[in-house]
């Protein structure tokens, strides 16, 4: 398993040069605007101004930094040393106090030698990289201080059984399919067309009781578990549609669920 995300954070380096650029991003308008997004993470998750929070598999951080213009007292971690140099830099632009470690989440309680956070986040497209959902939950666990929160919004996992074919979604996976899945992409999710220089991932399917059972297991007590028929992206081009709010829907009458939340707190 190390060997495979040892390649998968080869991989998210070549994303970090491409992402920092990238229309999907928009980092130059992050930048230029320094009001706080609201989301759906936001809207459920409140008020956090003031409070420390540890936000897990951050990516080169703009959502980190949200966070921080919302108030909270920051720590975003990610294995890739490149997304982390970026989030620091953006961080010093921005002329805000977060703070950025690099670690895989499976090293992260050595890094962070057993601080613990109000709440504990992350968010959209991380499970699918994490091969054991305990450890994953344990560190949520354990950089909890008793009574803290641990939020998360992500891709519902039956959107992994689906793909488009002929302008039809279809069934191509099982839900129950636990087996490691190699994929080989030249590009990344943003569109953009700069080639990746390690182009092939190694990714997990998750259910959704495996999530909850997981972070149940570890001693969190769970508040709710949302189900949503949107997400945050246009993940299956030419059958969805955007609202009024930026979100993307499944044209027509089909709706599955494309997006969970969980609110949990440490008992």
């Amino acid at each position: 398993m190390r060997q495979y995300r040892d390649l998968n954070r080869l991989n998210w380096n070549d994303r970090t040069e491409i992402h920092a650029k990238s229309k999907f991003y928009d980092v130059d308008a992050f930048l230029a605007d320094d009001a706080p997004r609201i989301g759906l993470d936001q809207e459920e998750l409140g008020d956090v101004a003031g409070r420390t929070l540890l936000h897990l598999q951050c990516h080169f951080g703009l959502d980190t930094l949200n966070w921080a213009r919302l108030g909270a007292r920051v720590t975003g971690i990610d294995f890739s040393e490149k997304a982390i140099a970026l989030a620091r830099s953006l961080n010093d632009r921005l002329g805000l106090d977060a703070r950025f470690l690099c670690s895989d989440i499976y090293d992260a309680k050595e890094v962070l030698g057993g601080e613990q956070f109000d709440i504990v986040y992350t968010s959209y497209g991380v499970l699918c990289w994490l091969p054991d959902l305990d450890g994953w939950a344990d560190l949520i666990s354990t950089s909890l201080k008793p009574g803290g929160i641990f939020y998360m919004a992500e891709f519902h996992p039956v959107t992994f059984m689906f793909e488009p074919v002929d302008g039809e979604l279809k069934i191509a996976d099982s839900y129950f399919n636990t087996e490691t899945r190699q994929y080989v992409s030249d590009v990344t999710y943003t569109g953009d067309d700069d080639p990746l220089a390690h182009p092939v991932t190694y990714q997990w399917q998750h259910t959704l009781s495996e999530i909850v059972g997981a972070l149940i297991g570890a001693g969190l007590s769970l508040e709710f578990l949302h189900e949503f028929p949107f997400t945050v992206f246009n993940m299956y081009p030419g059958l969805m549609t955007q609202d009024e709010q930026g979100r993307w829907r499944l044209k027509g009458n089909h709706h599955p669920p494309l997006l969970f939340s969980v609110k949990a707190r440490k008992v």
